[in-house]
């Protein structure tokens, strides 16, 4: 029973549920039908109409006894767990939650609301029950041990779930614990970056450039389309660098890759595969495309009036076909000097033979 100097305290609990604020878990005394006092460990839960609104709180009690649940040791463990930068909970074998724990709680909308006795589905909201996280915890159900990671608000969640015992060893539904690890990720992706990335320049490396272009070879031999490539020297790079120095060298390939990324779709790769050597994989495109690009780098290269001048030669390969373009841009020999090779052969049916 709720002694009469504990109203004032529930009638601001309860307009704070009605807000949208309850706390879960809570100590608190009691009295027993002799009048006695208890301590309580109260879990609660809000009761709502039809409407959805707020008219009452549902409290379940639990008495602390002297010798367990007010022990410094339990209260200390009580405290650390809802400080814990982790979100914790379990559940029953209907997959509905029957507690949560944790400062990353704060991660989940759903937290934000009385969440006890709701399925998984909205704690960890997912479109169909047999997708992710959903399949995770119905395999625990069956005694399997999950690990997966969750994005949630711009976030991911390391997650390991596993199954909840009885000391009997029967399952009685799941215990999940949730990291939230955007270093780890920011790490991840960085690692990931600077091995597939080249250095200087901010493109793509040898090892992008192949794989993509493997993909691509593989995914328009399924669905009969077609791609094309650019390959593109930088002239006389050897030259620049003998005469004024490996730095304005340095500068003249990084112009050349911000013309290339200037000219790409955010779906095509930009690369730089060799020392001058770079590449254009211009996805789900044909010659006419590839024309087009080749020649606004051509364009933006000779009207550059930042110096060294630079000039690129570039080669069009097209799959399933093969085509060879062939220019020599120079500021100096204005647009019409182009030097043009044209070799149209079969369609090929297993890759593309270099131009």
């Amino acid at each position: 029973m709720l002694p009469l100097y504990d109203v004032p305290a529930l009638k601001t609990l309860l307009l704070a549920a009605r807000e949208g604020r309850i706390g879960i878990y809570d100590t608190a005394e009691r009295l027993r039908k002799d009048n006695s006092r208890v301590s309580v460990e109260v879990r609660r839960r809000a009761l709502r109409d039809a409407d959805g609104n707020v008219v009452g709180i549902l409290e379940i009690g639990k008495e602390l006894r002297k010798n367990a649940g007010n022990s410094p040791t339990e209260t200390q463990l009580r405290q650390l767990v809802k400080q814990m930068p982790v979100v914790l909970w379990t559940t029953d074998r209907q997959l509905r939650i029957t507690s949560n724990w944790g400062a990353g709680a704060q991660l989940f909308t759903a937290c934000n609301e009385e969440i006890l006795g709701r399925p998984v589905s909205e704690f960890l909201p997912c479109q169909e029950t047999n997708t992710t996280p959903m399949a995770y915890h119905y395999a625990t159900l069956r005694g399997e041990h999950a690990h997966f990671e969750y994005k949630q608000q711009n976030r991911t969640l390391d997650i390991h779930v596993e199954p909840l015992r009885e000391p009997s060893g029967e399952i009685t539904g799941c215990i999940g614990i949730g990291l939230d690890i955007p270093e780890r990720k920011e790490n991840e992706e960085q690692i990931r970056h600077q091995a597939t990335h080249d250095a200087l320049t901010g493109l793509a490396n040898y090892r992008e450039f192949v794989d993509t272009l493997e993909r691509e070879l593989r995914g328009a031999e399924r669905s009969h389309g077609s791609f094309t490539i650019l390959l593109l020297d930088l002239d006389h790079l050897k030259a620049i660098n003998d005469r004024l120095g490996h730095l304005v060298g340095n500068q003249a390939l990084m112009r050349l890759a911000a013309v290339m990324k200037q000219h790409c779709r955010a779906t095509d790769l930009a690369a730089r595969y060799g020392g001058d050597e770079f590449a254009v994989v211009l996805i789900n495109s044909d010659q006419r495309m590839a024309e087009t690009v080749a020649g606004r780098i051509e364009s933006c290269l000779r009207n550059d009036t930042e110096e060294p001048e630079i000039s690129v030669s570039i080669g069009i390969g097209v799959y399933p076909r093969r085509w060879t373009h062939r220019t020599r841009t120079s500021r100096g020999c204005g647009p019409g000097v182009i030097q043009r090779q044209e070799d149209v052969a079969e369609p090929e049916s297993h890759g593309v033979r270099p131009p």
